[in-house]
């Protein structure tokens, strides 16, 4: 969310835009302008409410920067604490969205979360964008949604190519970053199809690898 990632902005005076929601937000952290928004067709997002509900999940929605459930369970606090956000809790979702969301997240376990994404995919055969973010959490947003998409949509706002861009990722939902960038990085922690279209693995999260590359970067380079 722009909101969860504007705060962090401003903590280190970062003006730069910042790509949220899978790719669907591109936003400059100061001015709080949207630059970019491609939120979900309705009736798709509508149709994967009625299933995923049907089936017992409980959604995250979210719709103009703002987190809207149709009851606060502890999965959900878990995640708004987490993030530092208000929750809104409106009843039957289905009854409740009448305009486009910007994405949709199903929270559980993982083992069910990779069942639901085969059937979700098979289901909407590319009607929606289905991908995990972190392991507990499965993401619906518009087909021309993706990180690579938000990170080519910001190229052309600044004025950077491809050929000189480094991106580094971790979760299935990073995979089409990677292959926009010239050159792809996966932390050792990563999911197995970010590694395998990486053209880099550097050391996982618990050893910042992350760092360790830009300081090594920053080293090469005087």
């Amino acid at each position: 969310m722009f909101q969860s990632v504007r705060r962090y902005a401003l903590e280190a005076g970062l003006d730069d835009p910042v790509v949220c929601y899978q790719g669907a937000v591109v936003a400059e952290p100061v001015s709080g302008k949207w630059l970019r928004h491609v939120p979900m067709p309705l009736e798709p997002a509508r149709e994967a409410i009625r299933m995923l509900s049907a089936r017992g999940f409980r959604l995250n929605c979210y719709v103009r920067d703002e987190l809207y459930v149709e009851k606060v369970t502890p999965e959900a606090r878990r995640y708004a604490d987490f993030q530092q956000l208000e929750i809104h809790e409106v009843g039957d979702l289905l009854a409740w969205l009448h305009e486009p969301p910007t994405k949709l997240v199903a929270i559980d376990d993982p083992e069910v979360l990779d069942e639901l994404e085969v059937r979700m995919k098979a289901h909407f055969d590319g009607r929606l964008y289905i991908s995990k973010s972190l392991p507990y959490f499965l993401e619906f947003a518009n087909p021309g949604v993706t990180k690579g998409t938000g990170l080519d949509f910001l190229a052309g706002q600044i004025g950077f190519s491809r050929e000189r861009t480094v991106a580094c990722g971790d979760g299935e939902n990073d995979v089409e970053l990677l292959e926009w960038a010239g050159f792809g990085v996966a932390v050792e922690n990563a999911h197995e199809r970010v590694k395998a279209v990486a053209s880099f693995v550097c050391p996982s999260v618990d050893e910042e690898g992350v760092a360790q590359l830009i300081e090594a970067f920053l080293d090469s380079h005087g």
